[in-house]
């Protein structure tokens, strides 16, 4: 089972990627509308531009002569230098049209020649010839597909003898969108890197480090081990699990005293019957109470001279001290930490707790014996003096 972590992490990078991919799908279709429309606003602007040019340039009306195009006295009709010149300040392709026939251009075929005598689409000519009226919009212009603007030519008397077109390759709206969506990928990429990164902190920060500590207090507590409460930062929920946690760690505790008070007092009622039955004579009587009154002295003795009690660690006991204490004065041989936890029915790790503190104390001596095999044991007894 994938940790918290790595299930954070999969739910955060599949949220962005998701995210990512249908912005970029959204903001992909967006562009390429507006791409469409900015097209069809420039054709439209640069075929009223290049008309302009044409009148200015070149004064007289348009007419037809010997089946050829003239504007006032000049030739149109196979002439390039005109569609050149306006193409180059447009970025357009141009053509003039004799009728629905192509009289002089910038486009070409697939040959790679001007496209001179090739015919406009049959939708262009029923808008433009028939209709008379500017056709704007996408057009099939020798087999590719243009974003375009077709006005009428019109002679002296009012009649359409022709066509003026300019167009924009769709190839140049595909690369305007292909271009704005590659920056677009890189910058926001960038910021995903950042979100990522930052994200990442705050939840390192405020979730899982939070929730390692505690899990590693309840796997100490679980496992009999006795721990301090955690301080911890973090959501309010967070917040909410340390504080019961710390509750039950507090309560764990007492209870824990209380239990070791009603075993020392067991313990104690329970040896002095043993004493009353079994006392076989005054003399073997007065061996005992001298033992026990020895011990209980001794105790005394330690806790004045050392001062045990005085400011006690945090999760030390004075009731648990005293068991502990009393059971090594009642042990002539050295002993390990395994058999004390077993003579005070206490866990290892909390009489080991106890016996550190008294040997820091200067309660307690120690010394490592050695076995065949494996490490050595550590072996601790009080010092009389």
């Amino acid at each position: 089972m994938r940790s918290l972590k790595h299930q954070i992490v999969l739910l955060m990078l599949g949220s962005l990627i998701l995210l990512a991919t249908s912005f970029i799908f959204v903001f992909g279709w967006y562009m390429k509308e507006r791409a469409v429309e900015a097209a069809i606003v420039k054709a439209k602007t640069d075929l009223a531009t290049c008309m302009e040019i044409i009148n200015v340039s070149i004064p007289g009306q348009w007419q037809i002569k010997a089946g050829t195009l003239y504007k006032g006295d000049v030739l149109i009709s196979y002439q390039t230098n005109l569609v050149d010149h306006l193409s180059e300040l447009t970025g357009d392709t141009v053509t003039l049209f004799l009728g629905d026939t192509r009289t002089a251009t910038t486009v070409r075929g697939v040959n790679g020649e001007r496209a001179i005598g090739t015919k406009v689409s049959d939708a262009v000519a029923q808008t433009v010839l028939k209709n008379g009226q500017i056709y704007l919009g996408e057009a099939n212009v020798v087999g590719q597909l243009f974003q375009t603007a077709y006005e009428p030519i019109r002679d002296n008397q009012g009649d359409i003898i022709g066509i003026f077109y300019v167009g924009i390759s769709k190839s140049y709206t595909q690369s305007f969108v292909v271009n704005s969506l590659i920056r677009l990928s890189v910058l926001g990429l960038g910021l995903t890197l950042m979100v990522i990164l930052l994200t990442w902190f705050f939840i390192q920060k405020m979730i899982i480090r939070p929730l390692h500590e505690i899990t590693l207090g309840t796997r100490d507590v679980a496992t009999g081990h006795a721990t301090e409460k955690v301080n911890v930062t973090g959501s309010k929920e967070i917040g909410d699990l340390a504080a019961a946690f710390n509750q039950m760690v507090e309560r764990l505790s007492n209870i824990a005293d209380e239990m070791s008070k009603v075993t020392v007092d067991r313990d104690r009622g329970a040896a002095m019957l043993q004493a009353e039955e079994v006392r076989p004579s005054d003399d073997s009587l007065e061996i005992k109470e001298s033992n026990s009154g020895t011990h209980l002295s001794l105790i005394n003795v330690y806790e004045q001279k050392y001062r045990v009690q005085e400011d006690l660690p945090k999760g030390l006991n004075v009731v648990t001290l005293k068991q502990i204490l009393a059971f090594l004065l009642e042990t002539p041989e050295h002993v390990s930490a395994e058999k004390v936890a077993e003579g005070v029915k206490l866990t290892r790790v909390t009489v080991r707790r106890y016996l550190d503190y008294l040997e820091m104390c200067g309660v307690l001596a120690t010394e490592l014996k050695y076995g065949t095999v494996g490490r050595p044991v550590k072996l601790f007894y009080p010092i009389r003096n």
